[in-house]
């Protein structure tokens, strides 16, 4: 149905519309855009709104039409390149697709990029929905969140693909859960462990399970795999409700090629670059988003505030960072473009990140925007004002490999590695970090993160537990994947659920209990979280103890009350009468160690008094029995 302008509603698309998409600025375009219920002369109906510049012809298909390309065709707005039409009669439910003339006649079958929901995979229609109807529930946990600042906030994420963390024995969906019922079991295990935060692996539209949810078809919609986008509404809100965030993995770098998305939309290069050179990425055989044009970071943008506005989500982890700053990412001499100064910087891709993380703050409603970058680029977590890209937090990827490549070792070798675990304090005010254990480290035969471990199955278990403590009290915010904290003991499969029954075996359950330890003294310390990035919330006693293979150091509070010493013994060697050097005189009482774990309120905490002997360039210093593989954390 031809539209007419003078006797349109508020929600179909007005010129004001059109020149903020036009020029990068409409944050609500998927209000309009993308397929809305709407009343049109008296008729109830459906609204379609889509952006193809390049077709000379664009039509909406569905069941409802016989998937007739002449049936219901669109109307062009002027030059801004959005065709819209009104279906009367149409409700919620409904498959549909855009099909689009090229310019050189053929007609393509397009999914709609602003879709709400999607049809399940394999199947790739788009389907009609309403997101108004759902009633939140959330309102105290995200007025909280306008209140507090994540840089000074406990921050511990438990990473978890959906579709393998847990399955049900039913041939229905794959055996997959149900948003709803992931919610409540999910929630339940956080709240056990002590976990802050979960962050989902691919939740947008994806067609292919391997992918793992980064190759993205449905930017807007929920994946189907696991229910509606009212059930993953129910997902977040109940998971709020239980005190605990939600951060969701976001693909801005590329897309996939499937005839179905993005690329070619409309016959033409129109969300990619259109130069090879710059539009693909060879490695992984998608198209690199343009960012050069308005409308496709608009896109983006309008894309992560749908997530934090219609979803409440509390923070998006960005992935591939990397590939979208250099030019020259996983491409040779002769396969990239420079910039007009003749560098290797992506500066549209820069531009791009500035504007969506200025966006993003100056909402003030606390959600967080975490880089997924793995060089050295300066000052990724650095404001504006001085040159920064304005994210929140940035992976730790550094940090990462110098630990996992030391925890590897047989503990022998230690000694002549003892840098590995000191170098990342050296740094670690240079960006806001959050150090990481993701499911990258244990795929792609890297091994699991128990059988990266030296030695027989119980040296394996209590090396773990020792480097997890070190995790814990080096500055930074925390993540673990799921399976790490019971010791899983195969590599990650998308297609496979955890192995639970290994945190019921003796060694897992010590060690997820232990993990349990750990992160509930997270919360219970400030001196762990407080002051992250800055050196007054951290001191060596002694790094240099490398002959040893001993680490010790403190963790300090804003007030300098109950601050922690942490002492990490990473040898099988026992040390009777460790002496430690510490700041001040006075009792030094146990909180935490290998064998007992936390020390619970009424029990009754080994303490040690220091003496006014020097050591490790401290005043006092006081001995305790620490134990092969021994990890002991002391407040005062």
């Amino acid at each position: 149905m031809e539209i007419d302008r003078a006797e349109i509603g508020t929600g179909f698309i007005t010129e004001v519309d059109r020149y903020l998409y036009n020029n990068g600025r409409h944050y609500e375009i998927y209000e309009k855009l993308g397929a809305h219920p709407e009343k049109y002369e008296g008729n109830d109906g459906m609204y379609f709104a889509v952006w193809a510049p390049h077709g000379s012809q664009v039509s909406v298909v569905g069941d409802f039409n016989g998937w007739d390309p002449e049936a219901n065709l669109m109307s062009s707005l002027s030059d801004s390149g959005i065709w819209e039409t009104f279906v009367p009669g149409l409700g919620i439910g409904e498959l549909y697709k855009y099909a689009i003339t090229t310019r050189s006649g053929k007609i393509l079958f397009k999914s709609d990029p602003y879709a709400f929901q999607a049809e399940y995979r394999p199947q790739t229609a788009s389907v009609t929905a309403d997101l108004s109807v759902f009633q939140w529930k959330d309102r105290s946990w995200m007025e909280k969140r306008m209140t507090k600042d994540p840089l000074h906030e406990p921050l511990s994420i438990y990473e978890v693909h959906l579709g393998s963390w847990r399955k049900k024995n039913r041939a229905e969906k794959d055996g997959f859960y149900t948003y709803t019922e992931a919610a409540h079991e999910l929630a339940d295990y956080i709240l056990e462990m002590g976990y802050t935060h979960v962050e989902l692996m691919g939740i947008a539209e994806h067609p292919y399970d391997g992918s793992w949810g980064y190759q993205v078809t449905g930017y807007f919609a929920p994946t189907s795999r696991y229910g509606t986008p009212e059930e993953f509404m129910y997902f977040v809100d109940y998971l709020h409700r239980k005190g605990i965030g939600v951060i969701l993995d976001w693909v801005p770098a590329h897309f996939p090629k499937d005839a179905h998305g993005l690329a070619d939309f409309d016959g033409e290069p129109c969300y990619e670059y259109g130069d090879p050179r710059k539009g693909e990425h060879p490695d992984w055989g998608t198209k690199v988003f343009d960012y050069s044009k308005y409308e496709v970071d608009n896109f983006l943008i309008a894309n992560a505030l749908y997530w934090v506005d219609k979803f409440h989500v509390d923070g998006l982890r960005v992935d591939a960072v990397a590939s979208m700053l250099y030019l020259d990412y996983g491409r040779n001499n002769g396969e990239w473009v420079p910039n007009q100064y003749g560098g290797n910087e992506n500066l549209e891709a820069i531009e791009f990140f500035k504007h969506l993380n200025s966006v993003i703050k100056n909402r003030g409603n606390g959600a967080m925007v975490i880089a997924e970058e793995s060089t050295a680029w300066p000052r990724v977590t650095g404001n504006q004002e001085q040159a920064g890209l304005g994210f929140t937090f940035k992976w730790n990827m550094g940090w990462m490999h110098d630990f996992l490549e030391y925890m590897k070792l047989d503990p022998y070798f230690r000694k002549y590695n003892h840098h590995k675990m000191t170098f990342g304090l050296s740094y670690f005010t240079s960006e806001n970090y959050i150090l990481v254990l993701s499911h990258d480290e244990v795929v792609h035969l890297k091994c699991s993160m128990i059988h990266k471990m030296p030695g027989l199955l119980e040296d394996k278990f209590s090396n773990l537990k020792l480097g997890y403590t070190f995790m814990l009290g080096h500055p930074g915010k925390k993540l673990l994947f799921m399976g790490q904290d019971f010791g899983q003991f195969h590599e990650w499969d998308e297609k496979s659920a955890l192995d639970w029954y290994l945190s019921e075996e003796p060694l897992g359950k010590d060690l997820k209990d232990y993990v349990r330890d750990l992160l509930h003294l997270y919360k219970k310390y400030p001196a762990l979280y407080e002051k992250d990035f800055d050196w007054e919330g951290f001191s060596w006693v002694n790094a240099n103890d490398k002959e040893r293979s001993i680490f010790s150091f403190i963790r300090y509070s804003k007030d300098h009350k109950r601050s922690l010493l942490f002492v990490l013994n990473f040898t099988p060697v026992e040390r009777p009468d460790y002496r430690v050097g510490v700041p001040k005189r006075g009792a030094y009482t146990l909180v935490l160690d290998e064998k007992h774990g936390l020390y619970k309120r009424g029990e009754k905490a080994p303490s040690f008094r220091s003496v006014k002997t020097e050591w490790d360039g401290q005043e006092h210093s006081f001995s305790y029995p620490l134990p092969a593989y021994g990890a002991a954390v002391f407040r005062f």
